[in-house]
């Protein structure tokens, strides 16, 4: 991992299996890009959900930019993207920036 910030680690290309496919928790990955306006505007609603529920789910950020082979294997199309992975296998996406207690909501199914 690169960096953390309030929870939501970063990752990259090189470290996406170890890191993600191989998680003993399930892992939400926030498919980002700098110049994303609506990826900005999770960051606090992605530290809060690590926060509330970091015992349950790891939270990670992958900058589309700079790591196209992942955004290209998952078929990513546009940010934010969020994407859950269960078992080193994805199991919900979803597009689009949302409040927090609606993104805690659709995740509780994978929970």
């Amino acid at each position: 991992m690169i960096r953390s910030v309030a929870g939501v680690a970063e990752v990259t290309d090189a470290d996406f299996e170890t890191e993600v496919l191989g998680s003993d928790l399930p892992v939400l990955v926030q498919f980002t890009a700098e110049w994303c306006g609506p990826c900005r505007q999770l960051g606090p609603v992605l530290s809060g959900v690590a926060f509330e529920e970091g015992d349950r789910l790891r939270v990670v950020q992958l900058d589309v930019d700079r790591n196209p082979q992942t955004t290209i294997a998952y078929g990513v199309l546009s940010t934010p993207t969020l994407m859950v992975f269960r078992g080193g296998e994805p199991v919900k996406s979803m597009v689009g920036a949302r409040p927090i207690r609606r993104l805690l909501e659709e995740l509780s199914d994978v929970l």
